[in-house]
């Protein structure tokens, strides 16, 4: 069990130390992943960026993912209990959401080029995987050399499903039976508020711009 989610963080940097100084970006999931994001790419000299997506949750059960949006596309994965109506309003909804979230924490800067890069995906947890694997094939996209996906906890199903469509798959903890939700390995698991997103973004700049500087 982590303390919190910086406690995570520094348990993902450990494992991804070989990475230290590479060309790329930690590209954090907010808003959950972005304290850890803020650890690991100052534990590995790499700018932190967002990726904005979101799940999809189930109409009878929000937790459970049934696909992902983001501001680039959508993934779905077909549920016989699940209407085109029901996806459709919270596909808009989403859309909606997270283009809020690009103008609160993105307004003015452009996104990182990722061609060529490496680019570590930074979560708090893995559940079902499709949120994650929807932002994969997402960066699949700008073509960058590597997409690593690093997470502090995952399902033995989100794991294995994941792990076929990434370059290197890192969960410090591997749940192999019963999984009662990410936030039961934290100590602590309190929403992160915008007002800290803001605050690691703009304190990782400011590491970020010393560290290049030198």
């Amino acid at each position: 069990m982590f303390k919190d989610r910086i406690d995570a963080g520094y348990a993902l940097a450990q494992r991804l130390l070989k990475y230290k100084n590479t060309e790329g970006a930690v590209l954090a999931v907010p808003k959950g992943g972005v304290p850890l994001g803020y650890v690991v790419a100052n534990e590995l000299g790499m700018p932190l960026e967002l990726i904005l997506s979101k799940k999809i949750g189930h109409p009878m059960h929000k937790e459970y993912a049934i696909g992902a949006v983001s501001l680039w596309g959508s993934f779905v994965v077909p549920h016989h209990d699940v209407s085109q109506s029901y996806i459709k309003q919270e596909t808009a909804r989403i859309e909606q959401y997270l283009k809020r979230m690009q103008n609160k924490f993105m307004a003015g800067r452009a996104p990182a080029d990722l061609k060529g890069k490496t680019v570590i995906v930074i979560d708090d947890g893995i559940a079902t995987g499709n949120t994650l694997l929807a932002t994969i094939n997402m960066l699949r996209a700008q073509r960058p050399s590597k997409v690593i996906v690093a997470v502090p906890v995952s399902t033995q199903a989100g794991y294995n499903m994941l792990s076929k469509h990434c370059d290197e798959l890192i969960s410090v903890i591997v749940e192999r039976q019963y999984f009662p939700g990410v936030g039961f390995y934290y100590q602590n698991f309190e929403d992160v508020t915008e007002e800290e997103v803001i605050y690691y973004l703009e304190e990782n700049k400011k590491k970020w711009h010393l560290l290049n500087n030198v």
